[in-house]
């Protein structure tokens, strides 16, 4: 009667987790297989961009800061 409940009862926590750990690895695997790796082109086109827009960002930012600090100047001291 103990060896039935036992049966039932299904394999124990470390087994459970040994499984779903190994789910997950294969998962991973199976989807990194999936993944369309970008061209050397398209990486440095699109390096390029980044870069781009990031120094016209900055130079925005920079021009309304200035505007702004020569603002607060005038008032200061008026």
């Amino acid at each position: 009667m103990a060896n039935d409940a036992k049966a039932k009862k299904g394999p124990n926590i470390f087994v459970r987790i040994g499984r779903a750990i190994a789910k997950f690895f294969r998962d991973s695997v199976a989807e990194v297989k999936k993944v369309v790796w970008p061209s050397k082109k398209q990486v440095l086109n699109n390096t390029a961009v980044v870069l781009v827009v990031c120094i016209i960002s900055g130079a925005a930012l920079f021009a309304v800061d200035s505007v702004f600090a020569l603002l607060m100047r005038l008032l200061i001291h008026a």
